[in-house]
């Protein structure tokens, strides 16, 4: 082989490898994850870093406990405020939001809205009426926390129940992602996302329910990791079994 064609050879390769990698970085994004009932669901900024003084430059918004939220494991993990705005916190600051908030108590939270839900991901909360304040300063070090169960199996002290109940509203995770309800007996049901989702319609304000799970009740309410949720009559809600 002479060194012209030699030459050629290599200036094609060359070429074929430039239009591959065109054509891969012309290939389109994948589509953002839908949220409920088929939105678009926005990503939520990060916390920011460095020190506290930098949480007064966040979106600051002001209204009155109503009732808080339970994760699958019994842990605190926000609160729903009157106006039926959900805030969320992590469940490693359970204690803390326990001994520093109360159901009635005005407080301040600062933090990142979701576009795709009524949730407000919160940085900090602040009691007004006491001045106890909690701040999210990132996750607890490996190992400090107990780790979640396997899948499948409950959590320790949890009772396999069926209930029925109302919905009171929707709730969400940190994504805006649906991930269960607030009953208005008081009654937290949680469903992993991608299940969730399958039960849009049901998880509305005003649909009754029957719910299907491992209930645990705990100093600050009842949670029911469901298993399974399914239509009601508009009867009188019926006793556990």
């Amino acid at each position: 082989m002479n060194k012209t064609l030699r030459l050629v050879l290599v200036s094609g390769t060359a070429l074929a490898g430039v239009a591959i990698a065109n054509l891969a970085s012309a290939r389109p994004a994948p589509p953002p994850p839908l949220g409920p009932a088929g939105a678009v669901t926005q990503p939520i900024p990060p916390r920011p870093p460095g020190p506290v003084s930098d949480l007064q430059q966040l979106p600051e918004t002001r209204g009155t406990v109503q009732r808080f939220t339970l994760a699958p494991r019994g842990e605190l993990d926000g609160f729903l405020l009157a106006d039926g705005t959900q805030v969320h916190l992590p469940p490693h600051l359970s204690a803390q939001l326990a001994a520093a908030v109360r159901p009635g108590d005005p407080v301040s939270v600062r933090g990142y809205r979701s576009a795709a839900a009524p949730l407000i991901v919160a940085v900090a909360v602040t009691d007004t009426a006491t001045n106890q304040s909690i701040v999210d300063r990132g996750p607890p070090a490996p190992g400090v926390a107990p780790p979640p169960p396997p899948p499948g199996i409950p959590t320790p002290g949890a009772q396999q129940t069926t209930l029925t109940g109302k919905v009171q509203t929707p709730l969400y995770g940190p994504a805006g992602d649906l991930n269960g309800a607030a009953l208005e007996d008081g009654v937290i049901v949680r469903l992993p996302p991608p299940e969730a989702y399958q039960y849009t319609s049901l998880l509305t304000p005003g649909k009754m329910v029957t719910v299907q799970g491992w209930a645990l009740t705990t100093a600050y309410g009842r949670v029911v990791d469901a298993q399974e949720i399914n239509p009601a009559s508009t009867a009188a809600p019926t006793p556990d079994r």
